[in-house]
């Protein structure tokens, strides 16, 4: 599937895969080495059940996130690009192709929890904060939702 920029490609890879494997590499840079959380909180029980989506721009891999798919949503997670391709629209591709995937197997329904931070960039897609704030990996977080 391509992502809206014909620069990046945005495909879904199994999460056992030499490309599922470089998707947690990346995570592990963005969440553990830059953002400071606990590598025992960065992988979990969702990660072998979760469809893994991975960004390329200019043929290398500068994105990934993942969608878990439950009764009431798909939630995506774990939204994560390369520190030097920030800005390029990876994040915005991926997480469209997330929404489009998702809708072709017949959920409309999305749930996220955001980083304070960039709650701006997700409610840009249409998603809405929701809830009390709270505290993950010692960084403040509000639940999302859109439709």
């Amino acid at each position: 599937m391509l992502a809206a920029s014909s620069e990046i490609h945005v495909t879904r890879v199994p999460a056992s895969s030499a490309l599922g494997k470089a998707a947690l590499e990346l995570r592990h840079e963005v969440f553990v080495v830059e953002q400071g959380v606990p590598v025992e909180e960065e992988i979990d029980e969702d990660d072998p059940i979760a469809t893994h989506l991975v960004a390329f721009h200019a043929g290398e891999l500068v994105g990934t996130l993942r969608v878990v798919f439950k009764l009431e949503h798909a939630k995506i997670g774990r939204v994560a690009v390369r520190r030097e391709r920030r800005g390029l629209g990876i994040a915005r591709s991926m997480m469209a192709s997330a929404m489009e995937f998702c809708r072709e197997v017949g959920v409309g329904r999305f749930y996220l929890t955001a980083q304070v931070d960039k709650l701006g960039f997700y409610e840009k897609l249409g998603f809405v904060a929701f809830g009390p704030q709270f505290t993950d990996a010692d960084m403040p977080h509000l639940a999302m939702k859109a439709y």
